[in-house]
This record gives structure tokens, C-alpha cells and sequence, in this order.
């Protein structure tokens, strides 16, 4: 019998997360929580999990952990840069967890692991996020951040 809380919606809609099936389990005060159960679709041709879904993880966790105190009314924050030290191989269920060191009033300066169900870590990343109202796009055009309910920032 499982005593895992269920997932928390996304703020945001990100649909390539959506597609890798990722679930946000907490995001407030600076910390993000992950989780994967993982798939075939999820594997490399060892048959475990593909460094993709794991920086893919690092990533959506350590953006999370950056936005958590203004998540609703904030901005949305674009990656500037990141580091991924893979450690042991991801099989079964995986946990992201990331954490917010520090921040400005343009940059997040973050840490994530990436762990397996044995407390085990996997994966580790630090990385850059600058905080964004909207994201500049070809021909000068602004995109806005797509919020979960199908609003737009």
C-alpha cells in the first residue's frame, strides 16, 4: 500500500514535460520536487534511463525551485546554463529534487540531484536561470508565458 501523496498540477504548461510523464510532488520556499515512474519511452539502449530525462529533470526541477516564491504571479525563468555530472545509472522510479541557493532580481543560481528509490543518487546538476516576464522570439515577436489554467502572462 502506497502512502505517496498524489501529484500537484504544473503552474506552467510545458508540453514536452507533459509527454515524459514528469509529476511535481512539492514546489514552495525555495525547493522543488519531481518524480518519474519510468517508461520504455524513458530508456537508452542499456535499457536505463536516457541522460535526456534526467538533465530534462534537473532542469524542470531546479526552473521550479526557482520560481517557488513568486510561482503564481512571477515570471518565468529561462535557462542561461547548466551542469550535469552523471553518477550511477536511473532505473525505476526517479526523484528530482532541486534547491534555490541563491537568487537576484534577474538570476536564480540553483542546485538538483536526481535520485532512484533507494536514496541513491543518479544524477547532478547546477544551473543559471534569468527570470523572464516574456520570451523574445523570431521576427521580434514576444511570447508569453503559458500558464497551466491557459492563460497567458
Amino acid at each position: 500500500m502506497s502512502h505517496r501523496k498524489p501529484p500537484i498540477p504544473f503552474p506552467v504548461r510545458i508540453p514536452f514535460v507533459e509527454q515524459l510523464g514528469l509529476e511535481l510532488h512539492s514546489c514552495a520556499d525555495g525547493a522543488a520536487e519531481l518524480r518519474v515512474d519510468l517508461a520504455e519511452s524513458h530508456l537508452n539502449s542499456w535499457e536505463v534511463a536516457h541522460g535526456g530525462v534526467l538533465m530534462t529533470m534537473l532542469d524542470v526541477v531546479m526552473a521550479h525551485a526557482a520560481r517557488s516564491h513568486d510561482m503564481l504571479a512571477g515570471p518565468g525563468v529561462a535557462t542561461i546554463e547548466m551542469k550535469t555530472s552523471f553518477l550511477r545509472p536511473g532505473e525505476g522510479e526517479l526523484r528530482a529534487l532541486g534547491t534555490l541557493l541563491h537568487r537576484t532580481s534577474t538570476m536564480a543560481f540553483c542546485e538538483g540531484r536526481v535520485i532512484n528509490s533507494e536514496g541513491q543518487l543518479c544524477a547532478h546538476g547546477t544551473a543559471t536561470f534569468k527570470y523572464l516576464r516574456a520570451l523574445p522570439a523570431k521576427g521580434r515577436h514576444v511570447k508569453p508565458l503559458q500558464r497551466a489554467d491557459g492563460a497567458a502572462s
